[in-house]
């Protein structure tokens, strides 16, 4: 490979994540390499506790855009397996990140930790670059003047306000939009009947948000306008449904979508979801949930 590798998990390549992905910038343009992002797949929480509930916070796809976003040449996948885990942090550096990358340099976060037992840390890293004939940089941890005193910018941190249905704070952390991405499939078609048509998509492996009704914008295949829309996420308990999923109806747009991969930004949440007790007092319940939308999104892209 070569070049300087930004190492790490980066789910959602928030604020913090670009700390590391401009300071691998920075080393590789000191001594004249490409930056690169050096990602592992699956996370190795998935390898580790794979009775977990989901909890990612990107699709692997949009983790990739977003890091080229950043300014990462290209990015390199470092498969986790039971091999990789089982490697002490020396047989990490020497096997992987010399071996199979070839890097130049090595940029991690500070909490970065590495071999088996998380047994390596940043301070192995410098010791082991300096044996192996290269370049390391430790990013600090980040903080955020926009949030409260004391916030650290993290996953975690974003996940929590994910949970909450806090789409403004967890926004603040990523600095945009969190959102889910996938496949439009064919759902019971009840929405139709109801007059407020919905493009169903899959939450796989995403981390589950608030079960509640969200004001949306969708990236559309084609369109270089994202389209405003009213979305439940949740198992729909008016309709007895058992499988979560992502129902966005879409304002002022008619055209043919199944099949096609949608991103979803999930920008505010407007309420939490609960059982109706006819399918007309949940017709009317979202006529009322999509003019707050609607004035939500006004809002939003007025300011």
């Amino acid at each position: 490979m070569s070049g300087v590798a930004a190492l790490g998990n980066f789910d959602g390549v928030h604020a913090g994540h670009r700390t590391v992905l401009d300071l691998a910038r920075s080393l590789a343009g000191r001594i004249g390499a490409d930056p690169v992002a050096a990602v592992f797949s699956p996370h190795p929480r998935v390898f580790f506790r794979p009775d977990d509930p989901p909890f990612r916070l990107m699709s692997d796809g949009q983790r990739a855009r977003a890091l080229r976003e950043a300014g990462m040449a290209r990015v390199e996948t470092i498969r986790f397996d039971a091999a990789l885990s089982s490697m002490s942090p020396e047989s990490f550096v020497r096997d992987v990140l010399v071996g199979q990358l070839g890097v130049e340099g090595v940029v991690t976060g500070a909490d970065f930790c590495f071999g088996k037992g998380r047994a390596g840390n940043a301070e192995t890293l410098e010791t082991l670059g300096a044996l192996y004939g290269f370049a390391v940089a430790i990013a600090p941890s980040l903080g955020s003047d926009r949030l409260q005193a004391g916030v650290k910018i993290s996953s975690s941190a974003v996940r929590e306000a994910i949970r909450e249905g806090d789409m403004e704070r967890a926004g603040l952390l990523l600095e945009r939009p969190w959102a889910i991405e996938g496949e439009v499939g064919h759902g019971d078609k009840r929405g139709r009947t109801l007059g407020f048509p919905t493009a169903n998509v899959p939450l796989g492996g995403y981390l589950r948000p608030r079960a509640g009704v969200y004001a949306v914008r969708a990236h559309l295949p084609g369109r270089s306008e994202p389209v405003g829309g009213v979305a439940n996420c949740g198992k729909r308990p008016t309709v007895e449904g058992t499988e979560e999923r992502l129902e966005v109806h879409l304002f002022d747009f008619s055209g043919d979508i199944y099949g096609q991969v949608i991103e979803v930004e999930m920008t505010a949440f407007i309420r939490e979801e609960r059982r109706f007790e006819s399918l007309e007092a949940l017709k009317a319940q979202i006529a009322h949930d999509s003019a707050e939308a609607r004035a939500l999104l006004d809002r939003q892209r007025a300011s």
